[in-house]
């Protein structure tokens, strides 16, 4: 197979810029940013992190002007979104400043900054360009994110910036939204006081199993779905808890997985959306899920992840609002606006309202006061629901694209795709084969059986399909399917 090649503009060292109807000209600093496939953070985190030490090393100065996110990205070979996703993050804790034919430089007022150590260098490129075009899943397309209404939000709250919350749980004013959010969008009615906020679902998780941990005195055995979320099956690990692998089928968690003596702390799972292959567990399965939860003392942690992207019916109703007592919903922000907003939230039970509170105490807000402030402001304007709305269309046209692309090829089965923004692919083809001719053609893709702890590992490809536009999708599936149907084995 033949590709044609790309050719990368580098990044420009100065811009012109008229302004008052006078041209200046402003040097532009070159960013020495690299990218890394196999690291673990999303792409925004990583060029967050870079910048973010560029500027804290002192390399970067106040006032110093960056090129444009469409420059950084062709330079990289990224998509434009990753980049303005990166700079956001940066407005959001003071780093960068943007303004109107300005563009976006280093903030002024850190002109007091005192360099810390810097950052180690990042490891070595290896072998092999990036991808043209990511299609790692999970990653929103947050293109038209930054609309009047998002950039108004956050210029409110820089320019009367809030002081630390006095509840350790969070900000009044936006844990009061988020149960309106959580009551309009998931048919969940928990007060603003049961809810805690958090910088994310890793965060999140960490502290409910650090405050578990904490009262039995000794690690924790979590019962984990397999497959299931990478990101989130490694937290308990991580943390010297004990996993333990629960099967899961078309329809999300098997009841008959779960132990029969219990044995188990914690059970996180996901029956709105099960990932990576998006199954809901039917009325039957939660009742079994919650009555066996309830009679072993185990704690049910719901990740709420993606449930307001539904293309096929209603969202579903959170496992939280029928088993309240045994249940914490884990929620984010991430898929319906950004990862980069580095912002979620725990819907406690009451009886953990206090120790979580308590443990705040101690160990401090993890969401700074500025993106609390100004996330107040964006979700009680009501423009996150008008962008859910907007969204779920664009992904549905997006998911049709994926479907006529992808099923009923050679060799391969395409599984339903009822919600979120992956589609999951099995192949009968080598499955390393697979990756290695996608990153050739200059696509990357996710290898399916990566989501697996156990036994059952199925192979094939996850796709995420909702960061970028449609010219650009149409062209990488068709590049997937190339590649799908040349390795597939000849014989049915």
């Amino acid at each position: 197979m033949a590709y044609s090649k790309i050719q990368i503009r580098p990044v420009a060292l100065v811009h012109i810029r008229a302004q008052t109807g006078r041209v200046r000209r402003d040097l532009v600093i070159p960013l020495p940013l690299e990218v890394d496939r196999e690291d673990p953070r999303r792409l925004p985190v990583q060029l967050a992190d870079q910048i973010r030490a560029l500027i804290t090393s002192g390399r970067l100065r106040p006032g110093d002007h960056l090129p444009s996110s469409r420059q950084v990205a062709g330079r990289l070979g990224l998509s434009r979104g990753s980049v303005t996703a990166a700079f956001d993050q940066l407005q959001a804790e003071g780093y960068l400043v943007a303004a109107h034919g300005s563009g976006t430089s280093v903030n002024r007022r850190l002109d007091g900054l005192h360099p810390v150590t810097p950052m180690p260098s990042p490891p070595p490129r290896r072998h092999g360009r990036p991808p043209l075009v990511d299609l790692s899943p999970g990653l929103p397309d947050v293109s038209s994110l930054a609309d009047s209404v998002w950039r108004g939000a956050w210029r409110e709250a820089a320019a009367r910036p809030p002081d630390a919350p006095e509840d350790p749980l969070g900000m009044p004013s936006l844990r009061a939204q988020i149960a309106e959010h959580l009551r309009q969008m998931r048919g969940l009615v928990a007060a603003p006081e049961r809810i805690a906020v958090t910088s994310g679902a890793r965060q999140g998780l960490g502290e409910l199993l650090g405050l578990w941990s904490r009262t039995a005195g000794a690690p924790l055995s979590v019962g984990v779905e397999s497959p299931g979320y990478p990101s989130l099956r490694r937290v308990p690990s991580a943390l010297g808890h004990r996993t333990v692998d629960l099967a899961t089928d078309g329809r999300g968690l098997r009841p008959d997985s779960l132990p029969a003596g219990g044995g188990v702390d914690a059970v996180l799972v996901t029956p709105s959306h099960q990932y990576p292959y998006g199954g809901s567990l039917s009325a039957e399965r939660r009742l079994a899920l919650t009555t066996w939860a309830g009679g072993h003392g185990c704690w049910l942690v719901e990740d709420d992840f993606d449930s307001e992207l539904r293309h096929v019916g209603n969202p579903l109703p959170a496992l939280a609002a029928t088993a309240p007592g045994v249940t914490v919903l884990l929620g984010t922000f991430s898929s319906v606006l950004s990862p980069s907003v580095a912002c979620g939230y725990l819907v406690l039970p009451p009886e953990l309202v206090t120790p979580m509170a308590d443990r705040r105490e101690a160990m401090g807000q993890p969401v700074a006061p500025l993106v609390q402030g100004a996330l107040a402001r964006y979700l009680a304007s009501g423009a996150l629901r008008r962008r859910t709305q907007r969204m779920r269309q664009v992904y549905r046209r997006r998911r049709r694209m994926v479907v006529e692309a992808l099923d009923g090829l050679p060799g391969a089965r395409l599984h339903p795709i009822d919600g979120g923004l992956a589609a999951v692919l099995v192949c009968r083809a080598d499955e390393r084969e697979l990756v290695a001719g996608c990153a050739g053609a200059g696509i990357g893709v996710t290898p399916l059986s990566s989501y697996w702890g156990g036994q059952g590992t199925e192979h094939g490809l996850v796709l995420g399909f909702g960061a970028h536009d449609d010219a650009t999708l149409a062209e990488a599936l068709r590049r997937v399917a190339s590649v799908v149907s040349e390795l597939s084995p000849s014989n049915p």
